[in-house]
């Protein structure tokens, strides 16, 4: 434990460090270009990467050690925002801002791609639950994993506002690169016991989509838990495109970071929830009844153009969405052998992120072009008032009621699916577990030090 608590810390600063510039970014473009579509485009673009390359990224992380993964993914991420920063010394902010020039789209695809790769440790990481932790340990590691991106993300929230307010995009990028150095050469001094990957054949494509489809057929039913967790990402991607340009309306972007950072403790309030007394005996119906508290939450915390309100309905919901990453990630580190856990896992993430930028690239474009003119004209207040209240950005808080109403449908509807039942009796070891027929990384090591 005493190792993987270092390997968490680690991953914890390598968050913390690409959510703080992936965050400056995106203040940094809303504030210079007042667009909802670009911030839109952007996100949605960060999602749409992240599902593109997770499968290589799992499949990376099944056939190398794991620390090998790690280091190579701060290697590269070091690189690109390095890289970022000589694009941002040789060009002025105005060609950098210009979302019809290409610097803008160079820019940020450079910063895009470096938060990108980090995202290969964490799938690395929830092998290493696997590896390091006893499986009886697992929801309460994998809550643990949850505080700590909690952690991240309010330490990002709070910093990458005062960064581009006080600092400016210039100063966000040194500190970007000099917290991705540290981090690399903490790995560097890092020692994780792992024998050497096994290989599946002589013939292995640099993404193997077989082997993740095998190990999913395996286990009746986890395809369908893969869908049911990307619920929350249906959502998600909704809130991607216009939760900061929502709280940029009602904050300072300087009050707006920090507002988001303190409601965001709801991440660590959630994770500890979950390492303290689990995920219950049925991992996947508790999921499910999360994510239709998280539909209520979205659709009721900006049905007035309260601070306050926004501020406890997004610390409420970030409290429950480490339920949902631990459920699955518990689930999948039992029912799945250990070798092929990394391409499950990237599976899963290709799956659930490419949800969030459909939604993204949707809503934007509809939101700026469409909802929020007709929410400020008389018609629409007309229509939409007695529910919404008044205010200015009653365009986007339309479009959180129907996401929100939507998603609590969905949930409901899981409950009644063959899916949830063949999945919930397959964890609960009445069908068997497809883990159980190797041993997991935590047995060999008992049973052979020398790995």
């Amino acid at each position: 434990m005493r190792l993987f608590l270092q390997v968490l810390a680690n991953t914890m600063v390598a968050n913390i460090t690409t959510s703080f510039l992936w965050f400056a970014l995106t203040f940094w473009v809303y504030l210079e270009t007042r667009s909802v579509l670009a911030t839109g485009i952007i996100g949605g673009a960060y999602m749409l990467l992240i599902a593109f390359f997770a499968m290589l990224f799992g499949t990376i992380v099944d056939r190398h050690r794991k620390l090998q993964v790690m280091i190579f993914s701060s290697a590269l991420t070091l690189a690109s925002f390095a890289l970022a920063g000589v694009v941002y010394l040789l060009q002025p902010e105005s060609a950098l801002v210009d979302l019809g020039g290409p610097w803008f789209w160079v820019f940020a695809g450079i910063i895009l791609f470096g938060s990108v790769v980090e995202h290969m440790r964490n799938i690395a990481l929830s092998t290493t639950v696997t590896l390091l932790v006893p499986v009886e340990r697992h929801a309460n590691a994998n809550g643990m994993v949850g505080t700590v991106q909690g952690l991240a993300f309010i330490v990002t929230s709070v910093f990458s506002g005062l960064a581009i307010g006080f600092l400016g995009m210039g100063w966000t990028l040194v500190i970007a690169i000099a917290l991705t150095l540290a981090a690399l050469v903490h790995l560097l001094f890092l020692r994780i016991p792992e024998g050497i990957p096994e290989r599946d054949g002589d013939r292995q494509p640099a993404i193997d989509v077989r082997g993740s489809v095998v190990a999913i057929r395996a286990a009746p039913g986890l395809f369908a838990l893969i869908l049911f967790a990307t619920f929350n990402n249906l959502i998600g991607g909704v809130y991607l495109a216009l939760m900061d340009p929502y709280g940029l309306t009602l904050f300072a972007v300087e009050v707006w970071g920090i507002v988001l950072g303190v409601a965001s403790t709801g991440f660590i309030v959630g994770g500890i929830a979950i390492a303290r007394f689990g995920l219950g005996r049925n991992p996947i119906r508790t999921m499910l009844l999360v994510v239709v508290g998280m539909g209520v939450l979205g659709a009721l915390f900006t049905i007035r153009e309260w601070w306050w309100l926004y501020a406890a309905g997004i610390f409420l919901y970030m409290a429950l969405v480490p339920a949902v990453e631990a459920a699955e990630q518990t689930v999948i580190q039992k029912v799945v052998p250990f070798r092929r856990q990394g391409r499950v896992f990237g599976l899963a993430a290709a799956v659930e992120s490419a949800a969030a930028p459909v939604t993204a690239f949707l809503i934007a474009p509809i939101a700026e072009f469409w909802i929020i003119p007709f929410m400020e004209s008389e018609g629409g207040r007309a229509a939409w008032g007695w529910v919404l209240g008044e205010g200015d950005a009653r365009g986007i808080a339309l479009v959180f009621l129907f996401a929100g109403l939507v998603m609590v449908a969905l949930a409901l509807l899981a409950f009644t699916t063959r899916s949830y039942r063949l999945i919930s009796a397959q964890f609960a070891g009445v069908t068997g577990s497809v883990a159980a027929e190797e041993p997991t990384g935590a047995d060999r090591l008992a049973a052979d030090p020398r790995r």
